[in-house]
């Protein structure tokens, strides 16, 4: 069977970096996607967008974790 993947990508330079994806290393992670996903989410605000519609009630010297990281590993693990 012939392959037709092709075994190099190259990307645009990053600060006159060149950049390339090899696929030839073997499986190594199934969640890779959600580094994607998050890179999306910086560059469109949304989970930040959604996390100031929602109100907090909680007491503030309680809180660990803010309600914009809840919404995040929800979003995020909801796509996974």
């Amino acid at each position: 069977m012939t392959d037709c993947t092709p075994r190099l990508f190259e990307y645009p330079a990053c600060k006159r970096r060149k950049v390339e994806a090899e696929f030839s290393g073997g499986d190594v992670t199934t969640d890779a996607g959600v580094l994607l996903l998050r890179q999306v989410d910086r560059k469109i605000g949304l989970t930040q967008a959604v996390s100031r519609q929602l109100k907090n009630g909680r007491d503030q010297s309680k809180v660990e974790h803010s309600i914009t990281d809840m919404i995040r590993q929800r979003v995020y693990g909801l796509a996974l």
